[in-house]
């Protein structure tokens, strides 16, 4: 019987268990994207995870979507993960780079250039600058020239992450970034190549996955999505049918996984769990929204057919989180103001579980 604490092949790699640290913004780089000491610990202390995905790092300067987050664009950039990617290897653990294009979730303020996007809307809400919370600006629409280099910017940096030590990388499709204002409904309103119909929507995310794939090998490319996602305003008013033919693209590629978010309705969920023939890695509750995962939400997704189960905050307050699951320990609540604070303080000081002397 398959549990949450059985080993599990992904790729090249064997994972001991199918637990899985999801990716997670915590805006902690030094100055110039550059990954830091404390980044190397705090992956290392959640080594145990039988995979690690780490936060959104971004593949250009213009894809950078918060100030603080870490890049892999320039050499120096690259060259400063080789302490992260070790220190997780040498603690045993395993770890992928997410790859994330904010799009047109970013600010001027932040990268000294005007975003851009698939289309000339401005996301919804506030985003992040060093100057504090402004309003999303209107992105510049790409050319149709344009598209392709900045879906080669994701293979790109996929290959200075292997050459850092990471195992792999996982394209961020989901959320409102980039590829996701691509598949959006309402962020897209192209009449080129890219947008239109599904056909063209999904162009975008086959491209930059094929890009990655080509450069790093599909067996080391995962893509994370989060079907009828309404996050930073985007939306898809065909889920199922643009997710699936999404699906249907991608899985002649041989990829590592496809990483699913719980944005939709467990039937549209289970829908695409049929769709994709490879690895699938749910994580089982609604990101930033009130739940927390836990082992009876890895249970009921590895029963419908999900190979690993991602976790986000329960790997934030619980570094040691696969021994607390497999033993019954009790879980360490998250100080959400602590988030994206910086410095080490709900960082790098949640302990492991103390038992009893």
């Amino acid at each position: 019987m398959t549990t949450l604490f059985s080993s599990c092949r992904l790729g090249g790699l064997t994972l001991p268990n199918r637990a899985v640290m999801a990716p997670m913004s915590r805006v902690r780089a030094a100055a110039g994207g550059l990954a830091t000491p404390s980044m190397a610990a705090y992956y290392a202390q959640r080594a145990t995870a039988g995979l690690i995905v780490s936060e959104g790092v971004q593949p250009s300067l213009v894809g950078q979507s918060n100030p603080g987050t870490p890049g892999l664009h320039t050499a120096e950039q690259a060259a400063s993960w080789r302490a992260v990617t070790d220190a997780v290897h040498v603690n045993g653990g395993r770890i992928y780079a997410q790859i994330m294009h904010g799009g047109r979730v970013s600010h001027p303020d932040t990268t000294g250039h005007t975003p851009v996007g698939p289309s000339a809307v401005a996301a919804t809400g506030d985003v992040f600058t060093p100057k504090g919370p402004q309003p999303a600006p209107v992105p510049r629409a790409l050319a149709t020239a344009e598209v392709p280099v900045h879906a080669q910017a994701y293979a790109q940096a996929a290959r200075r992450a292997v050459d850092a030590g990471f195992d792999g990388v996982e394209l961020h499709g989901a959320n409102g970034y980039l590829i996701s204002q691509f598949l959006s409904s309402n962020a897209n309103l192209r009449t080129d190549r890219y947008g239109g119909t599904v056909a063209g929507r999904i162009r975008f995310a086959v491209e930059a996955v094929e890009a990655t794939a080509d450069a790093v090998g599909a067996d080391r490319t995962g893509i994370r999505l989060s079907p009828g996602g309404v996050f930073w305003g985007v939306r898809e008013d065909d889920a199922v049918a643009l997710n699936t033919a999404l699906l249907a693209e991608l899985a002649r590629l041989g990829l590592a996984y496809v990483h699913l978010e719980a944005t939709a309705p467990e039937e549209v969920l289970t829908a695409l769990r049929r769709a994709w023939p490879g690895t699938l890695i749910v994580n089982p509750v609604l990101p930033m929204g009130p739940k927390q995962a836990d082992l009876a939400a890895a249970d009921h997704w590895l029963a419908l057919g999900a190979e690993l189960i991602s976790f986000g905050r329960a790997f934030i307050a619980n570094p040691d989180l696969v021994e607390r699951l497999r033993s019954g320990l009790p879980l360490a609540p998250v100080d959400e103001a602590t988030y994206y604070q910086g410095g080490d303080t709900g960082y790098l000081t949640y302990p492991a579980y103390r038992h009893a002397a």
